[in-house]
């Protein structure tokens, strides 16, 4: 009886040394996690995730008025996107990327609005899949980058 009394105990104490570490684990996990979207926030104006179909299902940030994305997550085409004209050139080679399931880093690409400004964004994004290999979308971040192409941009910050 005394040995399975400390087996029990051994048992015990071994379940609270791991509930301990699960805890610390997760805490670590959720620090990891803050910092990578401060990282994130810092270095994008937008966050973005596409399932395998391309409609959006994550995004955070002023995207979806950049962009021009309908209420179901689907890109809408440049013809019917309300007097912006997409450069077509740039846009199918950011769709044939998309469609190969190739990684682009600093994808910049541009639009000319309804008041006939010219719009700048620049992309990064890498495809995702699941275990088995099965392509199941794409995340990146976004960001205007008009003022810096323009011809006399000079940075608002100096170091």
């Amino acid at each position: 009886m005394l040995e399975v009394r400390l087996l029990y105990k051994k048992l015990e104490n071994y379940n609270s040394e791991l509930e301990q570490t699960v805890l610390e684990r997760t805490a670590e996990l959720r620090d990891s996690e803050a910092r990578f979207r401060r990282l994130t926030e810092l270095t994008s104006d937008w966050y973005w995730e596409q399932d395998e179909n391309g409609h959006f299902t994550k995004i955070s940030g002023p995207v979806q008025e950049m962009l021009g994305i309908g209420a179901d997550g689907a890109l809408v085409k440049p013809r019917d996107d309300h007097g912006v004209h997409w450069d077509e050139a740039q846009r199918e080679i950011l769709e044939a990327n998309l469609a190969a399931r190739r990684p682009f880093l600093d994808f910049v690409y541009s639009r000319t609005n309804p008041n006939g400004s010219r719009q700048y964004l620049m992309v990064s994004g890498e495809p995702m899949f699941d275990p088995s290999g099965r392509f199941t979308g794409y995340r990146g971040i976004g960001k205007d980058v008009t003022e810096a192409m323009l011809p006399d941009f000079e940075p608002t910050q100096k170091y």
